[in-house]
């Protein structure tokens, strides 16, 4: 299998699925624009060769270098980033060489939040209510409808950037008044409750063969807004409300050999799950390492022994609870790392500083850590972010 990854060293998780592909016996090709000498030694050995950009959006850079490899391997039997960012380019690299995977005709349907609604009614969840109205009187009747508070987004992207909740009239004015001419906006229904995840690998027969949950107390709407630190727990175990939603949103979307990361909500209201947002890469914000702790699983070999053979392993058990919880620079915390290593240091399986470009989500350092008990990994986020004063 000739396999181009895009985009090779950035993120630095992107490294350890191209081991993963390397050690199952795919031919790993890179496209970065890093100087060679700049990749790290796992990647670089990972790697058969790599072909040097001198921008990742040079559309006509990137068709060279795929035609290059093209010329030099034969057939590119994958093109993929992983990357959320750079979905769009993957796909039009795809539909330009008849590259298996998704295509341009489709790539909007995972990126556009208002297409993804569609899916959504199609596969039977229940989802947010929405409107794409751009003025204040187009929003009215749905406004009526769905009351405050409210949540504005980009139609288009993924995380929280630029969402905000609306709580009444003068904010929501406020909103149309200041918001930028170029960027689409969704409004949606303000949902009250905590986000489950549904996390795995889908083969290429449309099956899913390995699923997780993530559950996120904390909103990373608010997060982001306030400059707050964030935490999360990998379960344990998949609940079936979330595993029968997940499964078919998958079905709906026709999905194939991918890595999925679907958002539900739980509403604290009624306990209903509800269609948040699908995201066809890996769950970002550390959450591939909280799998493999949780699993004692090691998820990048088993994405590319899918890809590569279409073999999963198996069958896996939740082992562990793992919590992160990261901690912000301007933030004066009443336990230092040491006290938390003291404290719980036979916990704790991970300690990082993160890079500047995920530190407003995702904080500018984090702990993972993992305990057969819930209550334990809550126990320990507490202790870790808890504030002097």
């Amino acid at each position: 299998m000739n396999f181009i990854f895009f985009s090779p060293h950035f993120p630095r998780n992107s490294a350890d699925f191209c081991s993963q592909l390397h050690q199952q016996g795919a031919t790993v090709l890179g496209i970065g624009d890093a100087e060679y000498d700049q990749l790290e030694d796992k990647l670089k050995s990972a790697l058969t060769e790599y072909y040097k950009v001198s921008s990742l959006e040079n559309y006509d850079e990137i068709l060279r270098a795929v035609g290059y490899f093209t010329h030099q391997y034969g057939k590119i039997d994958r093109f993929e980033s992983l990357n959320e960012y750079w979905l769009e380019q993957d796909a039009a690299i795809r539909t330009d060489f008849n590259i298996y995977g998704t295509k341009t005709d489709f790539v909007y349907n995972l990126k556009q939040k208002s297409k993804m609604k569609e899916f959504f009614r199609k596969s039977g969840v229940d989802t947010v209510q929405f409107s794409t109205g751009t003025t204040r009187d187009s929003v009215q009747d749905f406004i009526r409808s769905a009351g405050f508070p409210l949540v504005v987004k980009p139609d288009l992207g993924s995380g929280a950037s630029m969402t905000y909740k609306i709580n009444s009239e003068a904010e929501l004015q406020q909103f149309f008044d200041t918001k930028p001419d170029d960027v689409a906006f969704i409004i949606e229904e303000f949902i009250d409750g905590v986000i489950l995840t549904y996390d795995g690998l889908v083969d290429i027969e449309g099956n899913v063969v390995f699923a997780v949950s993530h559950l996120f107390e904390n909103s990373v709407m608010d997060v982001v807004n306030t400059d707050n630190h964030l935490y999360y727990f990998c379960l344990k175990d998949v609940s079936p409300e979330v595993e029968l939603a997940g499964k078919n949103i998958l079905k709906a979307f026709d999905i194939k050999e991918r890595f999925f990361h679907i958002e539900l909500f739980k509403s604290n209201k009624d306990g209903r799950i509800i269609a948040l947002e699908v995201n066809m890469r890996p769950p970002g914000a550390w959450m591939t390492d909280a799998i493999n702790f949780s699993y004692d699983v090691d998820v990048y070999r088993e994405w590319a022994r899918m890809v590569v053979h279409n073999e999963a392993g198996g069958p896996f058990e939740g082992k562990y609870y793992t919590g992160y919880a990261s901690r912000k620079q301007h933030k004066h915390y009443s336990h230092s790392h040491e006290d938390i290593y003291r404290t719980y240091g036979d916990k704790i399986v991970n300690y990082a500083g993160i890079e500047e470009v995920f530190s407003r989500a995702m904080g500018n350092s984090a702990y993972q850590f993992r305990s057969a008990s819930l209550e334990d990994v809550r126990d320990i986020v507490n202790y870790i972010q808890q504030e002097e004063g």
